[in-house]
């Protein structure tokens, strides 16, 4: 099993999500839930395609988030 980054971004009235780990995987939906579904599954299908291409899969990113003092 592999855990891959997604990026949610706000589209005007709907959301978009994107692996930075999977080129042209990408995927909508009207909320964040269904937008993390909808992903899900695009990244399930894009790896199964690889896996039966007998192409490498992509490794996932490590990611970390830092506090910054803005003031």
């Amino acid at each position: 099993m592999q855990k891959y980054l997604i990026i949610i971004e706000q589209a005007g009235n709907n959301y978009s999500a994107y692996s930075p780990d999977v080129d042209g995987c990408i995927a909508t939906g009207d909320t964040i839930e269904e937008t993390v579904q909808n992903m899900k599954k695009a990244l399930e299908i894009h790896i199964r395609g690889l896996i039966e291409d007998g192409l490498p899969l992509p490794k996932p990113s490590r990611h970390e988030y830092i506090e910054i003092d803005a003031a």
